[in-house]
């Protein structure tokens, strides 16, 4: 078989860019372009405004798979900046890939669509990491369980999302779902108590992708929490490794000495958007 045509979204981004270095690295497997908003020095990327849809279709067409992870992904983004990145952007991506004959969507969607859910025990222990008043046996969130999104960034995720099963089930796209823990660019969790709940390191997440991509065509459309191994997860995990196949490799708990040596990170509160220190910077979708 000739390689698939994969074009990824964001190629420039942490994940996009975590996902392009384990994808290149099979050149017999999978041929890369990208798009990014902003020139990038990865071969076979352009510029393109994906919420102009005649400039999305013309950068997409060829492509058999669609790893769709741009996104303005700041919880403050506001509504002008929401709408045409995040709303229109994906309907442009989503209706290119099927005028244009693609196969498959990945979409990257985020944790944050359920994270209201913080506000109720044992979830807040979690978070706060109370965790002598967590009990044994809690249930983690499922994908199953309705969203709660956490701010206008999250909605736009539940849109994707929705938009996703529309493409699916009406149109005939084969769409899948990640939602992303918070990845960070320094790839591990000592910020705060919230990442040993809530934490995906780069090479996990684009481990997932590369999953998604290889997934039986008869897997039409599905969602899934993705996380690194976290002994106190808010999120299930058992579905993609049940679907996908996938094993995490990296674990929070190989830090924990390091954290609570270092002070234990800044303070969280369930809740509430975390307030990070200027020198901390939040990446991934």
């Amino acid at each position: 078989m000739p390689p698939l045509k994969v074009l990824i979204t964001g190629a420039a981004g942490l994940i996009g860019g975590a996902a392009w270095d384990r994808l290149a690295a099979q050149p017999d497997k999978y041929t890369l372009s990208g798009v990014d908003r902003a020139p990038s020095d990865r071969p076979n990327t352009t510029v393109v405004d994906l919420s102009d849809f005649e400039a999305t279709k013309a950068a997409l067409a060829g492509q058999d798979v669609i790893i769709h992870l741009a996104a303005m992904a700041r919880f403050t983004t506001p509504w002008e900046e929401v709408l045409p990145n995040n709303i229109t952007a994906t309907y442009n991506v989503f209706e290119a890939a099927r005028a244009n004959g693609a196969t498959r969507v990945v979409y990257a969607s985020s944790n944050q669509v359920v994270w209201q859910y913080e506000t109720e025990e044992p979830y807040t222990a979690l978070v706060e990491g109370r965790y002598e008043e967590v009990p044994a046996d809690y249930k983690r969130i499922t994908v199953d369980q309705p969203p709660r999104p956490s701010s206008l960034y999250a909605v736009s995720k539940v849109f994707g999302e929705a938009l996703g099963r529309y493409y699916s089930d009406v149109l005939g796209l084969s769409v899948l779902c990640l939602r992303f823990a918070a990845i960070m660019k320094e790839d591990n969790p000592l910020a705060n108590t919230r990442r040993f709940a809530n934490w995906a390191t780069t090479r996990d997440a684009a481990q997932v992708v590369q999953r998604c991509i290889d997934a039986p065509d008869s897997l039409r459309y599905d969602a899934f929490f993705v996380t690194s191994d976290l002994k106190w997860n808010l999120m299930d995990i058992e579905h993609p490794k049940e679907v996908l196949g996938f094993v995490p490799q990296d674990k929070a708990e190989d830090w924990r000495e390091e954290f609570e040596r270092e002070g234990g990170g800044w303070p969280v509160k369930a809740g509430t958007l975390p307030q990070q220190p200027q020198r901390q910077k939040l990446s991934g979708s």
